[in-house]
């Protein structure tokens, strides 16, 4: 009887655990898609608000979908606000940047990472100071810096502030990476009659595409954000990047509040953008560095 009872009690309590099992993984499903429209309710807002009038978006309709698509607010703030141009100039001061910061990154990371010579760990230990420096900081010296060099209000009086402070974490992240590539590699390659420079371009760069995709978004949402050194630094309109030129827009175009949010989406969408055609590799790069960790 004392068997029969053991045996019959087993099934129930397996079936108990599976309930259990599947009732825990529901709440945690549960749990993590409220966070997801939490944290994606902002972004649903913000598009929503650039398809509004300001009746919608002050009372009558703030969270709802709108209620007349006014796509016109978009080519009011390219045409009027002038977001076209602004947005082609971050193009150029972004992607400027990353290349420039990436092929800087990567040849210094190489030289005081691969090459023996003299001064390469107090080098490396220069770059890292970088990290310490607030960017805004140095606001007074680079202005009159490059005001004597004639470099302001051009693209050059961004690009070079931007990829200088960009460096030092760029150098950093590729640190942390190619001093696990095995120095077998470049014997190897060395055999096989690669110079340096053959070294580097056919056996590093390729090994550190996690490295570089996670330096160009860290560089990319840098620049692309940036509003102080952008203000400053660039008073003609030539010149103007989204953030500048979204914030000119509030205050000349106040009453329509419309415009503002199509200004807002385009400069805020191509972040997300290059963040989820990129994800993959930065989550690779996080993986790499947990397990090289």
């Amino acid at each position: 009887m004392a068997f029969f009872t053991h045996g019959d009690s087993l099934p129930d309590n397996k079936h108990g655990k599976k309930r259990s099992g599947k009732l825990g993984g529901g709440i945690s499903y549960g749990i993590l898609l409220l966070w997801a429209l939490i944290n994606l309710f902002p972004v649903y807002w913000m598009f929503t608000f650039s398809l509004k009038n300001n009746e919608e978006i002050f009372g009558e309709n703030v969270a709802g979908l709108p209620k007349h698509w006014l796509w016109s607010n978009y080519s009011t703030a390219l045409n009027t606000g002038e977001m076209g141009k602004y947005f082609v100039n971050s193009v150029i001061v972004a992607v400027a940047t990353i290349v420039i910061t990436l092929v800087v990154a990567l040849m210094a990371t190489y030289a005081m990472s691969r090459l023996v010579w003299r001064g390469r760990k107090m080098m490396n230990k220069f770059f890292m100071l970088g990290l310490t420096i607030p960017i805004h900081a140095s606001i007074v010296p680079i202005y009159v810096t490059l005001s004597r060099l004639h470099m302001l209000n051009t693209y050059w009086a961004l690009i070079i502030p931007y990829s200088a402070f960009s460096l030092s974490m760029g150098i950093l992240i590729c640190t942390g990476f190619m001093s696990e590539l095995p120095y077998e590699l470049d014997e190897a390659a060395c055999i096989d009659g690669c110079g340096v420079w053959g070294i580097f371009f056919r056996i590093i760069v390729p090994l550190m595409k996690p490295a570089v995709a996670t330096i160009g978004i860290y560089t990319f949402l840098q620049c692309w954000n940036e509003l102080m050194f952008a203000n400053i630094f660039i008073s003609s309109s030539t010149y103007k990047t989204l953030p500048v030129g979204v914030q000119a827009l509030s205050g000349q175009y106040l009453t329509e509040w419309g415009p503002i949010g199509a200004a807002l989406v385009m400069a805020t969408f191509p972040t997300l953008f290059v963040y989820i055609f990129l994800s993959k590799r930065i989550q690779e790069s996080f993986i790499a560095g947990a397990i090289k960790g």
